[in-house]
C-alpha cells in the first residue's frame, strides 16, 4: 500500500492552519473631499483595525487524488496565561487509508509577542493500525533553542537555533491569513519537528471565485513559492477566518486537499 507518507507529513508541518479570526487591511486608501481652494489635501493615513485571536472550529473534507478520504478539524483554543492552542487532526475514513485506521494530529501552543505568533511547545501524533508514533517539541525562548524528542529521525534531536519570528508549520498557516493582501510576497521561517528553513509564499493580486459547497468565494490565492517539487496553495477570504481550502502535491503529482464544510466561533 503506497500510502505517500512524504504527504502526509508535509500536511501536518504546513497546513491550515492553516487559520484565525483576523481583520484584513483596508484596499483603498481614503480620500478626503475637495477643499475650497484649488487643490485637495489627503486625511492622515489610518491604519485598519486588527481583531484579536478568536477561539473557533473548523470542519473541513479530505481529498486524496480527486477522491474521498476523510474529515479533518482545526480548531483554536484559548488557555489560561494569555496562551493559545492550534490543533490540527486529519482521521482517513474511506479506501485503504480508511481501512488502516490512518490519523494524524498536530498541536501547538504559542502566544503573542509582539507582531509575532510565538510557539512554545508542539507535539505531533500518527497512528495506523497497530503503529503510533509520537513526537514532542519545547520552544525554549529563553536559551533560543528548540528541542524535539520521540519518534525523532537522529539527525533532527539536537537543538535548534531559534530567531525572533520562528514559527511552528500550523502557526506559519495563521500568519498567512493575517498577512495576505494582493500581490505581496511573505517570508516566514519555519522551525518544527527538528528542522528549520525559510518558507516564502506569493500572493496574487487578484481574488478568483471558488465554490465551496454551493456557496462561491471571491478568494485569493496564496502559493507557497521554491519549494521544489511540492507545491501548497491556500485560499483565503477576508470575511472566513480560515482557509476554505487548501491544496497539496508532491513530487509524485499525488494530491491532498481539504475544503472547509463549515465552522462556528466559540
Amino acid at each position: 500500500m503506497n500510502a505517500r507518507p512524504a504527504l502526509w507529513s508535509a500536511c501536518l508541518a504546513v497546513l491550515l492552519p492553516a487559520a484565525v479570526a483576523v481583520a484584513w487591511a483596508q484596499e483603498a486608501a481614503q480620500t478626503a473631499p475637495p477643499a475650497p481652494a484649488t487643490t485637495t489635501t489627503a486625511p492622515p493615513a489610518v491604519e485598519a483595525p486588527v481583531r484579536t485571536l478568536a477561539p473557533f472550529d473548523a470542519r473541513y473534507a479530505v481529498f486524496r487524488d480527486g477522491k474521498p478520504l476523510g474529515d479533518a478539524t482545526l480548531q483554536l483554543v484559548s488557555l489560561a496565561n494569555a496562551r493559545w492552542r492550534v490543533d490540527l487532526h486529519i482521521e482517513a475514513t474511506h479506501g485503504l487509508l480508511g481501512f488502516a485506521g490512518l490519523d494524524l494530529q498536530q498541536s501547538t501552543v504559542f502566544d503573542v509577542n509582539g507582531p509575532h505568533y510565538r510557539p512554545l511547545s508542539q507535539s505531533t501524533v500518527r497512528k495506523a493500525l497497530f503503529s503510533k508514533r509520537m513526537a514532542t517539541g519545547v520552544y525554549d525562548w529563553s536559551r533560543h533553542a528548540a528541542r524535539w524528542t520521540g519518534d525523532v529521525k537522529k539527525t533532527r534531536r539536537g537543538d535548534v537555533a531559534l530567531r525572533e519570528g520562528d514559527m511552528s508549520g500550523l502557526l506559519i498557516n495563521l500568519a498567512v491569513l493575517r498577512d495576505a493582501t494582493p500581490g505581496a510576497t511573505l517570508q516566514y521561517r519555519f522551525v518544527d519537528d527538528g528542522r528549520a528553513r525559510d518558507q516564502q509564499y506569493r500572493v496574487a493580486t487578484e481574488r478568483e471565485t471558488q465554490q465551496i459547497e454551493d456557496l462561491n468565494y471571491a478568494a485569493l490565492r496564496v502559493d507557497r513559492v521554491h519549494a521544489g517539487a511540492d507545491v501548497t496553495t491556500l485560499w483565503v477570504v477576508e470575511d472566513v477566518p480560515m482557509p476554505i481550502r487548501i491544496l497539496q502535491r508532491d513530487d509524485e503529482g499525488g494530491t491532498l486537499e481539504l475544503r472547509l464544510i463549515d465552522y462556528r466561533e466559540v
